[in-house]
């Protein structure tokens, strides 16, 4: 018996899943192009040009409401005030980590969160892991636990992505916001640090803006555009498939990324890192196994 075609819905939102973590992927690409400017700087402008982009598109989708409801909640900006201090934190580490040459160490971050996803529902939620999710945990931990014994290499980056990244995606299930107004309200929040630390460097001269190349002008400015767009298509995507779709093809982006670091600027990837990546991706391999037949299962009921 034939399968059925996918609904047509269902379809433009893998695409649009899918557009967003191939963005999240390559973006090493456009940050590498940077690396003239200072990280601190660049999150900074991130924050500023994403905010007026998304202001741009709530006012356009007509839900700028929901943003200015926020601010009369001490709950929700409490909620989006710590979130938007992990996305800070998390902005800053990766774009360190890929303008000084730890692009896989970010990659393995981005591996390592699903796992530790399952992990502090246990902790904190009391989320009994299944059989093989208790195993995918176990073989991540001992993947970390090879580079710190047998590379004598304190993965510190991959594991700031992980607190942040995580910690983010944690906080973020507690809030009442959907992801654009989350985001425009944890990016209004911090625009008096923002945009007061670039008024600040312009003052001093030391500013990137008119002391940078064309090309890096025109980056800096669409910084909002790469961070926002992405965002806008994860959003459309991941009301339109299933859940555990949606798990398996966030994997796309720590990949690209992964692919980008070793082959296209060549980080060292040796012997011994490749044990402790393989032990991680036999992890993510049960997991993602685990996922797919839990859903299975509660399709036939």
């Amino acid at each position: 018996m034939a399968l059925a075609p996918p609904h047509p819905e269902a379809r433009r939102g893998a695409v649009a899943a899918v557009s967003a973590f191939v963005v999240w992927g390559i973006i090493p690409i456009y940050w590498k192009l940077l690396t003239n400017i200072a990280p601190v700087e660049l999150i900074m402008h991130r924050a500023v040009w994403s905010l007026v982009f998304l202001l741009g598109v709530l006012r356009w989708q007509g839900r700028l409401d929901s943003v200015w409801a926020a601010f009369r909640s001490r709950r929700t900006l409490a909620f989006n005030l710590a979130t938007g201090t992990l996305l800070m934190g998390n902005w800053l580490t990766f774009i360190w980590a890929v303008n000084t040459g730890h692009i896989l160490d970010s990659s393995l971050g981005y591996f390592l969160v699903p796992l530790f996803n399952v992990a502090a529902g246990f902790v904190f939620f009391h989320e009994r892991p299944r059989p093989l999710q208790w195993l995918a945990i176990s073989l991540a931990a001992a993947g970390v636990a090879w580079l710190l014994i047998r590379v004598d290499h304190v993965p510190w980056v991959s594991l700031l992505i992980v607190a942040t990244w995580s910690g983010y995606g944690l906080i973020r299930k507690k809030s009442p916001m959907g992801a654009l107004d989350g985001l425009t309200v944890e990016t209004l929040l911090y625009l008096p640090l923002s945009a007061g630390y670039l008024i600040w460097l312009a003052a001093r001269g030391e500013g990137a803006l008119g002391h940078v190349s064309a090309g890096e002008h025109v980056l800096v400015l669409c910084c909002g555009w790469i961070t926002a767009i992405p965002l806008v298509w994860f959003a459309y995507g991941a009301v339109r498939i299933r859940l555990t779709t949606l798990g398996l093809l966030q994997y796309i982006a720590p990949s690209l990324a992964f692919l980008i670091g070793w082959l296209v600027y060549r980080e060292p990837f040796d012997a011994l890192r490749a044990v402790a990546f393989g032990l991680i991706w036999c992890g993510l391999a049960c997991y993602s196994a685990d996922s797919v037949w839990a859903q299975r299962k509660a399709i036939v009921g």
